[in-house]
């Protein structure tokens, strides 16, 4: 591979002036850029970006660091962040923490080491170390999906607690009296969306069953496994919420397996996607805007990046609840029995 040096020898100049070239920072006569310009080709050489971004101080790097691309929601944030970034200029690096935070702060560091001009995460744990980690960076940042009390750092985000609050309302209007929740237990998001059903249960005057809640990893067989154990209860959950798409997808899964009846048992998970309105009967969702939530972080860090003295802003936006038929008990033709449902493993019946 040909270094700058080799560039320099053959052009008849020094390495200085090629980099004076390449960089376009200072005039160099039209036939000494020729002479480099030649050897650049000739030579197949090409420039160490990790070493121009630290003489310049910038680099055209964003990073975006989720908890899992897996996730539909992460999916198309960062497919959004990604048009937007190509439109101004920026390349997205894309990092999945998998809820570790050493995974997280390894890639912090790599964001530091390639002199990332800005960040948009969703981090893992909403510690003090964990937001100080990230201010230290002194890298232009944008928190998405999970906030984060008295961090100086630009947001967008949506009301979980109002949102789980309001899906929950739904499903007991629907008639569901012993509702059961399957909850991403990884990040702050799942609790805080705990917090908002166990709101919508208190004014009701009901409480959830401790038994019939379930803080697990936001994995389709983590929530296929929960799912499962939920139905096996003496005491039957009637409905089921899960807080994310994937940990909705393994409850599907289950339900399906053991042929539980929807909506007689009822059905509803946060985030709306492809599979959601095609099954059969269709599935409830708390669908957040994830494209708008990609357009505006985006957005927001590079008037971030272009104006460090701007006050910081928090955006919040609004989900929107999508009735379909999983918690449409209303089209039950007969009164529901109050019995445990069947469960079919196999050629047997529970």
């Amino acid at each position: 591979m040909s270094s700058i040096k080799d560039v320099a020898k053959a052009a008849g100049v020094s390495t200085a002036t090629v980099s004076r070239v390449l960089s376009g920072t200072d005039y160099v006569s039209k036939e000494v850029t020729e002479k480099v310009e030649a050897a650049v080709k000739e030579l197949n050489y090409r420039p160490n970006r990790a070493a121009r971004s630290l003489r310049t101080q910038k680099s055209n790097i964003v990073g975006l660091v989720v908890a899992d691309i897996h996730n539909p929601f992460f999916s198309l944030i960062g497919r959004i962040v990604q048009d937007v970034a190509f439109e101004n200029g920026y390349n997205v690096f894309l990092c999945n923490t998998d809820e570790d935070p050493k995974k997280e702060e390894a890639y912090l560091k790599i964001m530091r080491d390639e002199n990332a001009s800005g960040i948009i995460i969703a981090p893992t744990h909403q510690t003090t170390q964990s937001v100080e980690n990230i201010i230290n960076l002194g890298i232009p940042t944008v928190l998405i999906d999970r906030q984060v009390e008295n961090a100086e750092l630009d947001g967008v985000f949506i009301d979980n607690i109002n949102a789980a609050k309001r899906l929950m309302e739904h499903c007991l209007q629907q008639g569901y009296h012993k509702i059961a929740a399957i909850i991403g237990g990884g990040s702050k998001t799942g609790k805080l969306r705990y917090r908002g059903m166990l709101d919508a249960l208190n004014s009701h005057n009901k409480s959830f069953d401790k038994n019939k809640v379930k803080f697990i990893e936001a994995h389709i067989d983590d929530g296929y496994r929960a799912t499962k154990e939920l139905l096996q209860l003496n005491n039957q959950p009637d409905a089921l919420i899960a807080t994310n798409v994937l940990l909705g997808a393994g409850a599907i899964k289950a339900l399906r397996e053991l042929n539980i009846p929807i909506p007689e048992f009822g059905f509803a998970c946060f985030d709306d996607s492809v599979w959601a309105p095609l099954v059969n009967p269709s599935v409830t969702v708390m669908a957040q805007p994830a494209i708008e939530i990609g357009r505006t972080a985006m957005e927001m860090l590079i008037n971030r990046i272009n104006n460090q003295n701007l006050s910081y802003r928090e955006v919040i936006l609004r989900a929107e609840l999508i009735e379909r038929e999983s918690t449409n008990r209303l089209i039950i033709s007969s009164p529901v029995a109050q019995r445990p449902f069947p469960i079919n493993h196999g050629n047997s019946v529970l």
